[in-house]
């Protein structure tokens, strides 16, 4: 009977490493997340600041390529 015992304990002690590093696990899957998370909210943030920089340019400012000489090489 103490082999059993001895064999269940040992079982017992690996699902608990088991459990431990799922635990672990877990854990740095959800900081990279939380991590990965903040990166996108930035990066909404900064496409909206672009596309209205985009939207708020001055046309004006840009060379009408009809006007524009060709380059040398024609």
């Amino acid at each position: 009977m103490t082999t059993e015992i001895k064999r269940l304990e040992d079982k017992i002690s690996d699902l608990e490493c088991q459990m431990a590093f799922q635990e672990q696990t877990i854990e740095e899957l959800n900081d990279a997340l939380s991590q990965q998370q903040l990166l996108i909210t930035n990066m909404q943030v900064q496409i909206k600041f672009m596309v209205g920089k985009v939207k708020t340019m001055d046309t004006s400012s840009m060379a009408d390529p009809s006007e524009e000489t060709p380059p040398p090489h024609y």
